[in-house]
Protein backbone atom coordinates (compact mmCIF):
# COMPACT_ATOMS: atom_id res chain seq x y z
CA UNK A 1 0.00 0.00 0.00
CA UNK A 2 1.45 3.59 -1.23
CA UNK A 3 2.13 5.74 1.75
CA UNK A 4 1.13 9.05 2.61
CA UNK A 5 4.73 10.17 2.22
CA UNK A 6 4.50 8.30 -1.40
CA UNK A 7 1.14 9.54 -2.58
CA UNK A 8 2.55 13.13 -2.00
CA UNK A 9 5.60 12.70 -3.67
CA UNK A 10 3.56 10.88 -6.81
CA UNK A 11 1.54 14.20 -7.10
CA UNK A 12 4.10 16.46 -6.98
CA UNK A 13 6.05 14.88 -9.46
CA UNK A 14 2.29 14.93 -11.25
CA UNK A 15 2.22 18.75 -10.66
CA UNK A 16 6.07 19.11 -11.96
CA UNK A 17 5.28 17.29 -15.43
CA UNK A 18 2.14 19.31 -16.21
CA UNK A 19 3.94 22.67 -15.65
CA UNK A 20 6.59 21.33 -18.06
CA UNK A 21 3.87 19.84 -20.48
CA UNK A 22 2.18 22.96 -20.93
CA UNK A 23 5.04 25.31 -20.14
CA UNK A 24 6.67 27.37 -22.97
CA UNK A 25 9.97 28.02 -23.89
CA UNK A 26 10.00 30.27 -21.30
CA UNK A 27 8.98 27.82 -18.39
CA UNK A 28 10.92 25.13 -19.80
CA UNK A 29 14.27 26.77 -20.09
CA UNK A 30 13.72 27.83 -16.09
CA UNK A 31 13.09 24.09 -15.14
CA UNK A 32 16.18 22.68 -16.91
CA UNK A 33 18.22 25.95 -15.14
CA UNK A 34 16.83 24.53 -11.87
CA UNK A 35 17.55 21.16 -12.35
CA UNK A 36 21.32 21.84 -13.85
CA UNK A 37 22.00 23.62 -10.44
CA UNK A 38 20.13 21.08 -8.34
CA UNK A 39 21.32 17.67 -9.58
CA UNK A 40 25.09 18.02 -10.67
CA UNK A 41 27.07 14.97 -9.74
CA UNK A 42 23.99 13.09 -8.90
CA UNK A 43 23.87 9.15 -8.92
CA UNK A 44 21.40 7.41 -10.93
CA UNK A 45 19.37 6.18 -7.85
CA UNK A 46 19.13 9.73 -6.13
CA UNK A 47 17.95 11.32 -9.51
CA UNK A 48 14.97 8.75 -9.13
CA UNK A 49 14.56 9.49 -5.63
CA UNK A 50 14.62 13.29 -6.44
CA UNK A 51 11.31 12.36 -9.59
CA UNK A 52 9.77 9.66 -7.38
CA UNK A 53 11.33 6.76 -9.35
CA UNK A 54 10.29 8.33 -12.36
CA UNK A 55 13.12 10.27 -13.65
CA UNK A 56 13.18 8.13 -16.84
CA UNK A 57 9.97 10.37 -17.68
CA UNK A 58 11.78 13.36 -17.59
CA UNK A 59 14.11 12.27 -19.70
CA UNK A 60 12.16 11.02 -22.26
CA UNK A 61 10.49 14.87 -22.08
CA UNK A 62 13.87 16.42 -22.35
CA UNK A 63 14.80 13.72 -25.10
CA UNK A 64 11.46 14.27 -26.99
CA UNK A 65 12.15 18.07 -26.88
CA UNK A 66 15.28 18.12 -27.88
CA UNK A 67 14.30 16.55 -31.07
CA UNK A 68 11.37 18.68 -32.17
CA UNK A 69 13.72 21.90 -31.35
CA UNK A 70 17.68 21.07 -32.01
CA UNK A 71 17.09 22.44 -35.45
CA UNK A 72 15.97 26.30 -33.59
CA UNK A 73 18.34 26.17 -31.21
CA UNK A 74 15.97 26.59 -28.39
CA UNK A 75 17.37 26.17 -25.35
CA UNK A 76 19.57 23.48 -26.98
CA UNK A 77 22.55 24.35 -24.22
CA UNK A 78 20.84 23.71 -21.14
CA UNK A 79 18.49 20.36 -22.87
CA UNK A 80 22.23 19.26 -23.55
CA UNK A 81 23.58 19.88 -19.97
CA UNK A 82 20.52 18.06 -18.61
CA UNK A 83 20.60 15.08 -20.43
CA UNK A 84 24.52 14.99 -20.11
CA UNK A 85 23.36 14.94 -16.13
CA UNK A 86 21.01 12.09 -16.78
CA UNK A 87 23.89 10.10 -19.06
CA UNK A 88 27.15 10.86 -16.94
CA UNK A 89 25.87 9.55 -13.14
CA UNK A 90 26.73 6.73 -11.72
CA UNK A 91 24.60 3.48 -12.42
CA UNK A 92 23.14 5.20 -15.24
CA UNK A 93 23.33 1.83 -17.67
CA UNK A 94 19.20 2.14 -18.20
CA UNK A 95 19.01 6.20 -18.71
CA UNK A 96 21.52 5.30 -21.52
CA UNK A 97 19.91 2.78 -23.40
CA UNK A 98 16.72 4.79 -23.02
CA UNK A 99 18.33 7.36 -24.65
CA UNK A 100 19.74 5.82 -27.45
CA UNK A 101 16.46 3.66 -27.99
CA UNK A 102 14.78 6.88 -29.31
CA UNK A 103 17.54 8.26 -31.71
CA UNK A 104 19.81 10.52 -29.52
CA UNK A 105 22.23 9.79 -30.95
CA UNK A 106 21.50 10.64 -34.86
CA UNK A 107 20.28 13.58 -32.96
CA UNK A 108 23.75 14.65 -31.16
CA UNK A 109 25.49 13.86 -35.06
CA UNK A 110 23.23 16.06 -36.96
CA UNK A 111 23.36 18.63 -34.36
CA UNK A 112 27.32 18.56 -34.98
CA UNK A 113 26.52 19.05 -39.50
CA UNK A 114 24.04 22.16 -38.77
CA UNK A 115 25.94 25.55 -39.53
CA UNK A 116 22.95 27.68 -37.84
CA UNK A 117 24.10 25.95 -33.98
CA UNK A 118 26.71 27.51 -32.71
CA UNK A 119 30.16 25.79 -31.57
CA UNK A 120 29.72 26.01 -28.48
CA UNK A 121 26.14 23.45 -27.98
CA UNK A 122 28.00 21.32 -30.41
CA UNK A 123 30.40 21.04 -27.99
CA UNK A 124 27.82 19.72 -24.95
CA UNK A 125 26.69 17.01 -27.85
CA UNK A 126 30.62 16.46 -28.13
CA UNK A 127 30.55 15.59 -24.63
CA UNK A 128 27.56 13.51 -24.68
CA UNK A 129 28.70 11.60 -27.48
CA UNK A 130 32.27 11.17 -25.46
CA UNK A 131 30.19 9.49 -22.29
CA UNK A 132 28.36 6.72 -24.56
CA UNK A 133 31.62 6.02 -25.89
CA UNK A 134 33.63 5.42 -22.88
CA UNK A 135 30.12 3.46 -21.91
CA UNK A 136 31.23 0.53 -23.81
CA UNK A 137 32.18 -0.98 -27.20
CA UNK A 138 28.33 -1.45 -28.22
CA UNK A 139 28.09 2.71 -27.79
CA UNK A 140 30.87 2.69 -30.06
CA UNK A 141 30.00 0.80 -32.76
CA UNK A 142 26.26 2.59 -32.75
CA UNK A 143 28.32 5.57 -32.92
CA UNK A 144 30.40 4.50 -36.38
CA UNK A 145 27.33 3.16 -37.85
CA UNK A 146 25.64 6.63 -37.63
CA UNK A 147 28.08 7.67 -39.41
CA UNK A 148 29.45 9.45 -36.77
CA UNK A 149 33.09 9.26 -37.59
CA UNK A 150 32.21 11.77 -40.55
CA UNK A 151 30.17 14.01 -38.83
CA UNK A 152 33.00 14.34 -35.68
CA UNK A 153 35.56 15.03 -38.05
CA UNK A 154 33.60 17.45 -40.34
CA UNK A 155 33.26 19.40 -36.72
CA UNK A 156 36.69 19.12 -36.07
CA UNK A 157 37.41 20.00 -39.82
CA UNK A 158 34.56 23.37 -39.92
CA UNK A 159 34.62 24.63 -35.99
CA UNK A 160 36.07 27.93 -35.11
CA UNK A 161 36.51 27.08 -31.38
CA UNK A 162 39.23 25.30 -30.10
CA UNK A 163 37.40 23.81 -27.52
CA UNK A 164 35.13 22.34 -29.91
CA UNK A 165 38.04 21.03 -32.08
CA UNK A 166 39.60 19.71 -28.95
CA UNK A 167 36.10 18.25 -28.00
CA UNK A 168 35.85 16.48 -31.18
CA UNK A 169 39.30 14.95 -31.14
CA UNK A 170 39.03 13.28 -28.14
CA UNK A 171 36.13 11.83 -29.31
CA UNK A 172 37.91 10.57 -32.35
CA UNK A 173 40.26 8.88 -30.33
CA UNK A 174 37.93 7.32 -28.06
CA UNK A 175 35.93 5.72 -31.27
CA UNK A 176 39.38 4.06 -32.19
CA UNK A 177 40.30 2.40 -28.90
CA UNK A 178 38.19 -0.80 -27.99
CA UNK A 179 36.35 -0.61 -31.42
CA UNK A 180 38.30 -2.97 -33.70
CA UNK A 181 35.34 -3.21 -36.10
CA UNK A 182 35.52 0.75 -36.82
CA UNK A 183 39.09 1.48 -35.73
CA UNK A 184 40.36 1.43 -39.63
CA UNK A 185 37.38 3.87 -40.68
CA UNK A 186 38.24 6.37 -37.56
CA UNK A 187 41.95 5.84 -39.29
CA UNK A 188 40.73 6.65 -42.26
CA UNK A 189 38.88 9.25 -41.27
CA UNK A 190 41.72 11.56 -39.88
CA UNK A 191 43.81 10.73 -42.92
CA UNK A 192 41.33 12.90 -44.65
CA UNK A 193 40.90 15.74 -42.14
CA UNK A 194 44.82 15.98 -43.12
CA UNK A 195 43.61 18.03 -46.11
CA UNK A 196 41.55 20.68 -44.04
CA UNK A 197 42.31 24.07 -44.31
CA UNK A 198 42.25 24.61 -40.21
CA UNK A 199 45.69 24.55 -38.92
CA UNK A 200 44.56 23.56 -35.50
CA UNK A 201 42.91 20.92 -36.45
CA UNK A 202 45.56 19.67 -38.94
CA UNK A 203 47.69 20.08 -35.60
CA UNK A 204 45.25 18.20 -34.00
CA UNK A 205 44.57 15.64 -36.02
CA UNK A 206 48.20 14.57 -36.33
CA UNK A 207 48.64 14.16 -33.15
CA UNK A 208 45.16 12.03 -32.88
CA UNK A 209 46.68 10.12 -35.83
CA UNK A 210 50.33 9.52 -33.74
CA UNK A 211 48.32 7.26 -30.94
CA UNK A 212 45.52 5.19 -33.70
CA UNK A 213 48.90 4.67 -35.90
CA UNK A 214 49.19 2.98 -33.07
CA UNK A 215 46.10 0.83 -32.47
CA UNK A 216 45.87 0.24 -35.99
CA UNK A 217 49.44 -0.72 -36.44
CA UNK A 218 49.19 -0.98 -40.19
CA UNK A 219 49.85 1.89 -42.02
CA UNK A 220 47.30 2.65 -44.69
CA UNK A 221 48.80 3.90 -48.30
CA UNK A 222 47.14 6.63 -48.95
CA UNK A 223 48.75 8.69 -45.81
CA UNK A 224 51.98 9.31 -47.21
CA UNK A 225 50.51 11.87 -50.37
CA UNK A 226 48.42 14.31 -47.33
CA UNK A 227 51.00 14.31 -45.08
CA UNK A 228 54.04 15.24 -47.19
CA UNK A 229 51.30 18.24 -48.01
CA UNK A 230 51.22 19.25 -44.65
CA UNK A 231 54.70 19.74 -44.64
CA UNK A 232 53.73 23.22 -46.70
CA UNK A 233 51.43 24.21 -43.18
CA UNK A 234 53.66 27.90 -42.51
CA UNK A 235 52.63 26.67 -38.61
CA UNK A 236 55.45 25.13 -36.83
CA UNK A 237 53.60 23.30 -34.30
CA UNK A 238 51.43 21.47 -38.07
CA UNK A 239 54.89 21.09 -39.05
CA UNK A 240 56.32 19.46 -35.73
CA UNK A 241 53.87 16.43 -35.61
CA UNK A 242 54.19 15.85 -39.05
CA UNK A 243 58.05 15.46 -38.98
CA UNK A 244 57.12 13.45 -35.50
CA UNK A 245 54.72 10.93 -37.41
CA UNK A 246 56.78 10.84 -40.54
CA UNK A 247 59.32 9.75 -38.15
CA UNK A 248 57.12 7.04 -36.64
CA UNK A 249 56.00 5.75 -39.98
CA UNK A 250 59.95 4.47 -40.77
CA UNK A 251 58.76 1.62 -39.64
CA UNK A 252 55.59 0.50 -41.57
CA UNK A 253 55.40 -0.07 -45.22
CA UNK A 254 54.87 3.02 -46.10
CA UNK A 255 58.62 3.91 -45.18
CA UNK A 256 59.38 3.83 -49.47
CA UNK A 257 56.88 5.84 -50.13
CA UNK A 258 57.58 8.61 -47.75
CA UNK A 259 61.47 8.63 -48.40
CA UNK A 260 60.69 8.88 -52.27
CA UNK A 261 58.08 11.73 -51.75
CA UNK A 262 60.90 13.88 -48.70
CA UNK A 263 63.32 13.62 -51.68
CA UNK A 264 61.21 14.93 -54.73
CA UNK A 265 59.84 17.18 -52.43
CA UNK A 266 63.52 19.44 -52.64
CA UNK A 267 63.15 20.08 -56.88
CA UNK A 268 59.65 21.09 -57.22
CA UNK A 269 58.88 20.93 -61.10
CA UNK A 270 57.75 24.14 -62.47
CA UNK A 271 54.39 22.92 -62.67
CA UNK A 272 54.25 22.42 -58.88
CA UNK A 273 56.16 25.56 -58.40
CA UNK A 274 53.86 27.82 -60.30
CA UNK A 275 50.73 25.94 -59.48
CA UNK A 276 51.21 27.09 -55.97
CA UNK A 277 52.11 31.11 -56.78
CA UNK A 278 48.83 33.13 -55.68
CA UNK A 279 47.96 35.27 -58.60
CA UNK A 280 47.88 38.50 -56.59
CA UNK A 281 51.67 38.15 -56.66
CA UNK A 282 52.23 38.59 -60.76
CA UNK A 283 50.16 42.00 -60.19
CA UNK A 284 52.58 44.93 -60.94
CA UNK A 285 49.56 47.33 -59.27
CA UNK A 286 50.08 45.08 -56.21
CA UNK A 287 52.75 45.83 -53.24
CA UNK A 288 55.45 43.18 -53.19
CA UNK A 289 54.79 40.24 -50.83
CA UNK A 290 57.89 38.70 -49.27
CA UNK A 291 55.75 35.60 -47.54
CA UNK A 292 57.31 32.07 -48.69
CA UNK A 293 55.19 30.29 -51.32
CA UNK A 294 53.43 27.01 -50.16
CA UNK A 295 56.08 25.07 -52.06
CA UNK A 296 59.16 26.60 -50.87
CA UNK A 297 58.01 25.75 -47.02
CA UNK A 298 57.69 22.54 -47.89
CA UNK A 299 60.83 21.96 -49.34
CA UNK A 300 62.09 23.42 -46.58
CA UNK A 301 59.99 21.00 -44.35
CA UNK A 302 61.73 18.28 -46.27
CA UNK A 303 65.14 19.21 -46.16
CA UNK A 304 64.81 19.25 -42.52
CA UNK A 305 62.74 15.77 -42.38
CA UNK A 306 65.23 14.42 -43.91
CA UNK A 307 68.69 15.30 -41.33
CA UNK A 308 66.25 14.45 -38.74
CA UNK A 309 65.39 10.91 -40.43
CA UNK A 310 69.59 10.51 -41.48
CA UNK A 311 70.60 11.43 -37.95
CA UNK A 312 68.79 8.72 -36.24
CA UNK A 313 69.33 6.15 -38.86
CA UNK A 314 71.93 5.17 -40.83
CA UNK A 315 69.83 2.54 -42.94
CA UNK A 316 67.99 5.71 -43.76
CA UNK A 317 70.96 7.25 -44.63
CA UNK A 318 71.96 4.82 -47.46
CA UNK A 319 68.29 4.34 -48.51
CA UNK A 320 68.57 8.24 -49.30
CA UNK A 321 71.63 7.90 -50.93
CA UNK A 322 70.21 5.78 -53.05
CA UNK A 323 67.05 8.06 -54.37
CA UNK A 324 69.62 10.80 -55.54
CA UNK A 325 69.05 12.70 -52.18
CA UNK A 326 72.85 14.76 -52.47
CA UNK A 327 71.54 15.67 -56.00
CA UNK A 328 68.85 17.07 -54.94
CA UNK A 329 69.97 19.12 -52.16
CA UNK A 330 71.98 20.69 -54.22
CA UNK A 331 69.36 21.96 -56.21
CA UNK A 332 67.46 22.76 -53.10
CA UNK A 333 70.67 25.17 -52.12
CA UNK A 334 70.58 26.92 -56.07
CA UNK A 335 66.95 27.99 -54.79
CA UNK A 336 67.07 31.65 -54.29
CA UNK A 337 63.26 32.55 -54.11
CA UNK A 338 63.60 30.75 -50.37
CA UNK A 339 66.24 31.41 -48.19
CA UNK A 340 65.17 29.22 -45.74
CA UNK A 341 65.14 26.06 -48.28
CA UNK A 342 68.95 27.08 -49.21
CA UNK A 343 69.62 27.02 -45.12
CA UNK A 344 67.36 23.47 -44.54
CA UNK A 345 69.29 21.93 -47.46
CA UNK A 346 72.85 23.42 -46.48
CA UNK A 347 72.49 21.70 -42.91
CA UNK A 348 71.45 18.75 -44.00
CA UNK A 349 74.13 18.15 -46.79
CA UNK A 350 76.78 18.87 -44.78
CA UNK A 351 75.36 16.33 -42.37
CA UNK A 352 75.78 13.64 -45.06
CA UNK A 353 78.91 15.00 -46.14
CA UNK A 354 80.33 15.06 -42.67
CA UNK A 355 78.79 11.29 -42.41
CA UNK A 356 80.20 9.52 -45.29
CA UNK A 357 83.26 9.89 -47.51
CA UNK A 358 81.62 8.53 -50.77
CA UNK A 359 79.54 11.58 -50.29
CA UNK A 360 82.14 14.06 -49.36
CA UNK A 361 84.45 13.18 -52.74
CA UNK A 362 81.33 13.69 -54.81
CA UNK A 363 80.36 16.79 -54.08
CA UNK A 364 83.66 18.33 -53.95
CA UNK A 365 84.25 17.09 -57.39
CA UNK A 366 80.58 18.37 -58.09
CA UNK A 367 80.53 21.35 -57.05
CA UNK A 368 84.58 22.66 -56.67
CA UNK A 369 86.83 23.31 -53.56
CA UNK A 370 85.73 27.12 -53.11
CA UNK A 371 82.36 25.98 -53.11
CA UNK A 372 82.80 22.88 -50.90
CA UNK A 373 85.11 24.66 -48.48
CA UNK A 374 82.01 27.10 -48.25
CA UNK A 375 79.27 24.45 -47.28
CA UNK A 376 82.20 22.83 -44.83
CA UNK A 377 83.10 26.34 -42.94
CA UNK A 378 79.47 27.34 -42.43
CA UNK A 379 76.45 25.65 -43.97
CA UNK A 380 73.79 27.45 -41.83
CA UNK A 381 74.96 30.88 -43.27
CA UNK A 382 76.05 29.37 -46.94
CA UNK A 383 72.98 30.99 -48.75
CA UNK A 384 74.39 34.78 -47.72
CA UNK A 385 77.34 34.07 -49.69
CA UNK A 386 76.52 32.72 -52.90
CA UNK A 387 76.80 34.44 -56.35
CA UNK A 388 75.25 33.68 -59.53
CA UNK A 389 78.19 31.23 -61.08
CA UNK A 390 77.59 29.58 -57.41
CA UNK A 391 73.92 29.42 -58.10
CA UNK A 392 74.33 27.89 -61.63
CA UNK A 393 76.79 25.37 -60.33
CA UNK A 394 74.28 23.90 -57.81
CA UNK A 395 71.27 23.78 -59.66
CA UNK A 396 72.68 22.25 -62.64
CA UNK A 397 74.51 19.68 -60.75
CA UNK A 398 74.03 15.99 -61.90
CA UNK A 399 75.89 14.25 -58.58
CA UNK A 400 75.13 10.59 -58.00
CA UNK A 401 76.83 8.24 -55.27
CA UNK A 402 76.59 5.22 -56.26
CA UNK A 403 76.79 1.74 -54.11
CA UNK A 404 77.10 3.82 -50.65
CA UNK A 405 78.04 1.21 -47.78
CA UNK A 406 81.11 2.97 -46.20
CA UNK A 407 80.80 3.22 -42.67
CA UNK A 408 79.33 6.73 -41.70
CA UNK A 409 82.13 9.03 -39.75
CA UNK A 410 79.92 9.83 -36.46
Amino acid sequence: MISVKEQEAISQLMEFFKDWDNGGKVTRCRILNNFITSNQGRTAPELEEEFSQGGSLFLARITTWLRLSYMFGTCLKEILQSVSIFLSSAGSARYKVEFVEVGGILTLLEILGLNQISDQNKTEALKILQILGRSGRTYKELICESYGVRSVAECLAKSKIEETQEQARVLLELLAHGNPKYQTQVYKGLIALLACDSPKAQHLTLQTLRTVQGIVQTAHPSISEPLLAVLQSMHLEVQYEALQLIWELMDTDVRPALLKGLVSLLKPSQRERTRSRPQILDDPTAPQISEPLPTFIQQAASAKAIRMLARESPQLCEDLIQLRVVHHLLYAMGNTEHTDSQRQASLTLEYFVSSFPAVEEDVRTAIGDKLFRMLTENAELLYMKLDRVHIDILISNQVTVPGVKEESRH
